[in-house]
């Protein structure tokens, strides 16, 4: 079953690394100062900006307010969430085994490549990828004939420090820099299209495979816990492991481990940065709740 597309509270737009460092340096300022609570005056000075044009570029990003976002990054908030998300994923069979997800507005459907081009680092495999802005920041985005392969978060546009990301994963792979056909990928991936389907192909172990799938049947906007996903996918006692495998997530957003935290409703680690968590965690909160227009 399909589910619920997401509000189209932001309409597309071209983002620059610019944007997302106003941003994250925001959201970073007002957590660390959240028992001060700041005015919208402060936070606009700290980022160097009008009050007037930091609410209009931190609305536009993240569709609420700089106030209702903070609201959906509580411990409470999570906590609720959770017991929300642990309902829904209750419903669904096969969790984490065989049955293709829907992602955000859009099918995203997860293979994992050949035992054999697994074992060979992709022997034979050629390897397209580019450098692109996205909400969250530069991610190095890479695919193959058979769907994306890697979604990496990067902190500068550094193509040789790119390459030795994609080598070290696929050390026999040809790569090409195929900017232009990447670029149409990244597109697809955060301004979604429900008509044009994405396909994630992937290199991991069986029980990898089992969590990364695990993980497309959480919501967007919602949360679980490395214990409940162990659950999910009938390994009780392997919430370690299912943690470790989280953690060697090679498709960053599209496989939402971001969507994994702490019993306790902290945020925790994150690949590619908790700062970097925290933002998509807020920023899907205000895609897919209806909230009264504020001022």
């Amino acid at each position: 079953m399909a589910a619920k597309p997401m509000n189209p509270v932001v309409e597309p737009a071209t983002y620059d690394n610019e944007t997302y460092r106003q941003i994250a340096e925001a959201i970073a300022f007002l957590r660390q100062h959240h028992l001060d609570q700041p005015d919208l005056a402060a936070v606009a000075r700290h980022v160097h900006l009008s009050e007037y044009h930091f609410q209009r570029l931190f609305t536009r990003w993240a569709g609420i307010s700089p106030k209702r976002f903070l609201q959906n990054l509580t411990v409470d908030y999570a906590k609720a969430k959770i017991a929300e998300t642990k309902s829904l994923m209750d419903l669904t069979g096969d969790v984490g085994l065989s049955s293709p997800s829907r992602l955000h507005d859009l099918f995203v459907s997860l293979e994992a490549v050949s035992p054999g081009e697994f074992k060979s680092g992709g022997a034979g495999l050629k390897i397209c990828y580019g450098i692109h802005a996205t909400p969250f920041g530069l991610c190095l985005l890479a695919k193959t004939a058979r769907g994306i392969c890697n979604l990496h978060f990067l902190e500068t546009p550094d193509q040789a420090m790119a390459e030795h990301l994609l080598q070290a994963e696929w050390p026999r792979a040809t790569l090409v820099d195929d900017q232009p056909g990447t670029a149409e990928e990244c597109h697809r991936i955060f301004t979604p299209d429900p008509d044009r389907p994405l396909a994630l192909a992937v290199k991991g172990t069986n029980f990898q495979i089992q969590v990364w799938r695990a993980l497309l049947q959480i919501p967007p906007g919602g949360l679980t816990t490395y214990q409940g996903l162990a659950e999910a996918i009938g390994r009780p006692t392997a919430a370690r492991a299912v943690g470790n495998a989280i953690g060697q997530n090679p498709v960053g957003y599209l496989i939402p481990c971001h969507r994994v935290i702490r019993a306790s409703g902290e945020w925790g680690g994150y690949r590619w940065g908790p700062a970097r968590k925290t933002l998509l965690l807020g920023w899907e909160a205000g895609q897919t709740q209806a909230f009264p227009q504020e001022a």
